[in-house]
C-alpha cells in the first residue's frame, strides 16, 4: 500500500525500497501458510491462501525488477505499476478467501431460545 502511495505522489524511489522491504516478508508468509495447508488435510483454503501468497511474492519481485536502479529511467515503468496492481488485486482476492468461511460460519449460528 506505501507503494501505491508512493508511486501516486511521483516518488518511484520510495516505493522501490517499500516493494523490496515486502519481499522476505512475503517470502516468509508463503512458506508459513504453504506449512499449514500441509499440516490440513481437509481445508483447500489454506492451500489457496498459500498459492496466492505465492503469487505476490513473484509479482513482488517483478515489480521490483522492473524498477530496479539499474534502468535509471527515474520514471514508473508501466511492467511495475501493473505488477503492483495485480499485486493489491491478490490481497483483495486473499481478503475475499479469508471472509468466506467466517461468513459461513457466521450464517450458521442462531441465536438461543430463551
Amino acid at each position: 500500500m506505501i507503494a501505491a502511495v508512493a508511486d501516486a505522489h511521483g516518488s518511484h524511489g520510495l516505493a522501490f525500497y517499500a516493494l523490496l522491504a515486502a519481499v522476505p516478508f512475503a517470502s516468509a508468509s508463503a512458506i508459513v501458510a504453504f506449512g499449514e495447508f500441509l499440516d490440513r488435510d481437509e481445508e483447500a483454503v489454506s492451500g489457496v491462501q498459500a498459492l496466492l501468497w505465492g503469487f505476490v511474492v513473484v509479482l513482488l519481485v517483478l515489480s521490483c525488477a522492473a524498477r530496479s536502479p539499474a534502468t535509471q529511467t527515474h520514471t514508473l515503468p508501466p511492467l511495475g505499476a501493473s505488477a503492483l496492481v495485480a499485486c493489491l488485486g491478490v490481497f483483495a482476492l486473499k481478503a475475499c478467501v479469508f471472509a468466506v468461511p467466517l461468513l459461513r460460519r457466521l450464517a450458521l449460528v442462531r441465536p438461543a431460545k430463551p
